[in-house]
């Protein structure tokens, strides 16, 4: 194939293609000169066959809603224009001309100082100002040109750099919805893609679980988290006519929303805002430098003018105006934090700020919810053990047909025991209700039906064992977690559930320690027996049983008033208050919603040696934003002695500040872990 011209979106669906393809390594297009780098393996052919079959109308490609290259193209372009503006009034516009354009060009940066001054305020704009105007009233156009050029060029590198990293990060992230039930035409509510979901259909929403797309609520009222798209910490009331929003958590309630957009509308500049207001969360190695940037301003200006007073040298005191503290600190730390997020993506790890890697890195304590962290996130049914007159296969339709509606480890494994035996599991109940860390009741032909924890059915709802079955249930095994489900007050079933340790548990739990944590936690609603055999296979320093939800929160207050740092990892509606306690809370991504939206972090399910990698990273930025502190105080201090003593003009310190901010910059963008 052979084409003059190539558009952006042409650019992004061939990149996208061949990176698709499995013989390719790597692909690198170029728009502007219209030519595409493949690196492959194996036969030349199949990469020629490829581009042969390939067409920018028909060829079906995923190409995400932006992908990095319009970002880089406006860039390239504002700094052509600047450089080519540069030398055209350097060396084609006559002295008279280029005078008259430098002290056009001066008059905001001064403007801009004086403003700060008329505020009070001492900041680095003064430091440009003055620099610049010292440098005409000398005469010095040449100096002041090459300087406002200089910061010109500063700007426009920072302001992509920092763009870019946004981006990066952005990019990396998603709302995580796959599935939501859909409300047919005839009533029926069927689980479909969220990418099948169209303008004008209507979802269900229930609690602890994410809404997917954005909307208007048609029916139903609830109290929806909205903290992810407007910071808001408490919960606000949804009901008819009111509007709803993608990556917003239903606490408590139903909803059935008439979708607005579809999935993917407006999406990219959400995570964009959620990120920016992420940059908020300082840490405070962070925040330190940031604060420490605006202080030394005035000292800055002490130095130039006390310079001036003993060497009576104009050009030496400017020199030490060109080097400010503040953009070095100011734009490497949150490049480091946002490259370190990004990097973390790449491990399936997302993290909501700075404060929390930092959190990370200084903790002590680690607690574990154990189903769905220790334990596989996706438990299995052993056996479905009827009681009464009922039939083992009515009562899982009927267990499936509760749990399908609430998102968790053991009621996953209850719908999709159902789906392995092929049980249609339509609704038969009305609607159903969630009891936070207890379970679910609903009515069926007039009867309550209950399914939940042994606490919940006999403790709460006083359910009894039908008579002359208390043997049967005595000699249920042990080494099941049980579910048990009652109908109208009396025991119905009991469903035994495999809750696997997790292969990799023991080893990473030996690791932590290795890492700095001095206690490892296990706490979870089973028995003592069950915790016991967890605890001495998995090694955890402490267990605790059949806790409640607020048991856990409870146990990280205890050890914040001990003075730890702690992290709390869980994937359950009911692990929520313990995660919103925690310094740190990490939530499983194959867990609750809610639990993901509270927790500051969310890690893939697949592999606990995300923690691992999430405690290593924490460090290694540490030490990054620490080392980027140390270098550029030492640096820029260096500046100001080679600008008192003479040796660097104003127009070399620039420079060097400059190109030294744009380096630690660029190095800050690096990984911190190697791959």
């Amino acid at each position: 194939m052979h084409q003059c011209h190539m558009s952006i979106k042409e650019a992004d669906k061939l990149q996208y293609f061949l990176e698709e393809l499995y013989f390719v390594k790597k692909a690198e297009v170029n728009e502007r000169t219209a030519n595409a780098i493949i690196f492959y393996e194996g036969d030349k052919k199949e990469v020629i066959n490829a581009l042969s079959s390939f067409d920018y109308e028909t060829t079906e490609v995923t190409v995400p809603e932006h992908t990095g290259r319009e970002l880089r193209i406006k860039f390239e372009d504002r700094m052509f224009f600047l450089v080519a503006e540069r030398l055209v009034s350097k060396f084609l516009f006559p002295v008279s001309v280029r005078r008259i354009v430098t002290v056009i060009k001066a008059v905001p940066f001064i403007v801009s100082g004086i403003r700060s001054l008329l505020k009070g305020k001492i900041e680095v704009s003064i430091l440009d100002a003055t620099s610049i105007a010292v440098s005409l009233v000398r005469g010095e156009y040449d100096t002041a040109g090459s300087v406002m050029f200089l910061l010109h060029l500063g700007e426009l590198i920072e302001d992509y750099t920092h763009r870019k990293s946004v981006d990066d990060l952005a990019r990396k992230m998603a709302l995580n919805v796959d599935k939501v039930w859909l409300k047919t035409k005839d009533g029926q509510e069927v689980l479909v893609n969220a990418s099948n979901v169209k303008e004008g259909d209507t979802v269900v929403v229930r609690t602890g679980t994410m809404i997917p797309l954005d909307g208007v609520v048609d029916k139903g009222e609830a109290s929806v988290n909205q903290a992810s798209m407007t910071g808001e910490s408490v919960a606000v009331k949804k009901d008819k006519g009111s509007l709803v929003y993608a990556g917003t958590v239903v606490e408590e309630g139903e909803l059935l929303i008439k979708v607005l957009k579809e999935q993917g509308l407006g999406r990219y500049d959400r995570i964009v805002s959620m990120i920016e207001e992420s940059e908020k969360l300082k840490s405070k190695t962070e925040d330190k430098a940031s604060h420490l940037a605006d202080r030394l301003v005035p000292y800055t200006l002490g130095a130039t003018l006390l310079t001036y007073l003993i060497t009576r040298n104009a050009t030496r005191a400017a020199s030490i105006l060109m080097v400010d503290f503040c953009c070095a600190l100011k734009l490497s730390m949150p490049i480091s934090v946002l490259s370190a997020m990004r990097e973390a993506g790449d491990y399936k790890i997302s993290v909501k700020g700075g404060k929390f890697l930092e959190a990370v890195s200084e903790a002590e304590t680690i607690v574990f919810d154990k189903t769905g962290t220790l334990t596989h996130a996706t438990p299995k049914v052993k056996e479905v053990i009827a009681f009464g007159e009922n039939d083992e296969t009515e009562m899982l339709k009927l267990a499936a047909c509760l749990e399908e509606h609430y998102p968790h480890s053991i009621a996953n494994a209850v719908v999709k025991a159902a789906e392995e035996r092929g049980i249609l599991h339509e609704e038969m109940h009305t609607k159903a209700i969630y009891v936070v860390a207890h379970g679910i009741n609903s009515t069926i032909d007039g009867k309550k039906v209950c399914i939940g924890s042994y606490h919940y059915i006999f403790d709460d709802e006083e359910c009894k064992i039908p008579r002359g079955e208390k043997k049967k249930f005595n000699e249920l095994p042990d080494e099941y977690s049980h579910l048990y489900l009652a109908i109208d007050g009396k025991l119905s079933a009991v469903i035994l559930i495999e809750d696997p340790l997790r292969d990799e548990a023991a080893e990473v739990v030996e690791k932590l320690k290795s890492v700095g944590f001095s206690k490892v936690v296990m706490m979870t609603g089973d028995n003592e027996r069950t915790a016991k055999d967890i605890a001495e296979k998995t090694g955890v320093t402490e267990y605790y049983s059949e806790v409640l939800p607020e048991d856990k929160a409870a146990f990280i207050k205890k050890e914040h008033e001990a003075g730890r740092k702690v992290i709390m990892i869980g994937d359950g509606i009911n692990d929520s208050p313990a995660l919103s306690e925690a310094d740190a809370g990490i939530a499983v991504s194959s867990g609750a919603s809610i639990a993901r939206e509270i927790a500051d972090i969310t890690i893939s399910s697949d592999d606990l040696n995300a923690i691992i990698t999430l405690r290593e990273l924490s460090v290694m930025l540490m030490d990054r934003i620490r080392f980027n502190y140390r270098s550029i105080i030492g640096f820029n201090s260096f500046l100001i002695l080679m600008g008192v003593i003479g040796i660097f003009p104003p127009a070399t310190t620039a420079l060097l500040h400059n190109a030294s901010t744009v380096a630690i910059s660029l190095k800050s963008m690096t990984d911190l872990l190697n791959k």
